[in-house]
């Protein structure tokens, strides 16, 4: 009986800049019989091998992050924006300072929220410290998940602006994109990296290049100024990842 065989591809492991590495896992990549992309961006890095590959995105159990469940907490910022991940280039922390400088002048009461392990924090400080908006940001390191949580109900617009890096390290989606939108906190993300098939646009939050400061705070007033409909967008889109949901599109494709 031959056994059929299925690849899911997430993003970084098919973006390697090493020519050695790419061109095995292609050749890998062209023994399966079915691959699955979680995004229509991680879709593309294997475009040039002519496959036929489904793309279904990556999904949360939307019961593990329930607002109601969760007390309240006090924590700096008018408006508050959070992301959480591993303080490095790739997440894109370091392109949210570098947009400080222009957010705070329209919201001064602004503040940045950093949760995750602390890799590049210390680098990231200084660059705070010279466009001076240290004081708007706190790193949190890594925190348990009830802290976590808390912050997150606390939060008014989550952000993800990852970049790759230069291993080829990409945001292949945007989990935490989702279980943020489960509490009803709106996303903004990065275009051009797998986060553009977790956000969706006008609905549970906004899709800027990463260097506008324009875009960046477009999206913040927007979002702020219809904060109900996007909570409840928000939400509905993380509904619609929750996997009981998602399972049934691999069942479908499977069978």
């Amino acid at each position: 009986i031959k056994c059929h065989t299925l690849a899911v591809i997430h993003g970084t492991e098919v973006n390697f800049k090493s020519y050695f590495i790419k061109k095995s896992i292609d050749r890998a990549l062209k023994r399966f019989d079915a691959i699955i992309a979680v995004s229509n961006y991680t879709k593309d890095l294997i475009s040039h091998l002519n496959l036929k590959v489904e793309v279904i995105p990556n999904g949360i159990d939307v019961s593990q992050w329930d607002p109601e469940s969760i007390s309240e907490i006090e924590i700096k910022g008018h408006p508050v924006l959070t992301t959480v991940g591993r303080v490095s280039s790739r997440k894109g922390q370091l392109n949210v300072i570098k947009q400080l400088p222009e957010l705070v002048k329209q919201f001064p009461d602004l503040h940045y929220h950093c949760i995750g392990i602390p890799t590049e924090a210390e680098d990231f400080k200084e660059k705070a410290k010279d466009l001076e908006v240290l004081n708007h940001i706190t790193f949190h390191g890594s925190l348990d998940a009830l802290v976590l949580k808390k912050i997150l109900k606390k939060t008014d617009v989550f952000v993800m602006l990852s970049t790759e890096s230069a291993t080829g390290d990409v945001e292949g989606f945007g989990i935490a994109i989702l279980e943020a939108n489960a509490f009803g906190v709106p996303a903004i993300g990065a275009k051009g990296c797998g986060i553009e098939d977790a956000i969706k646009t006008s609905h549970s939050g906004f899709l800027i290049d990463s260097e506008n400061s324009d875009e960046f705070i477009q999206g913040i007033v927007d979002i702020l100024s219809h904060k109900k409909r996007y909570q409840m967008d928000a939400r509905t889109w993380a509904e619609n990842h929750d996997w009981s949901r998602i399972i049934k599109r691999y069942i479908a494709f499977l069978t």
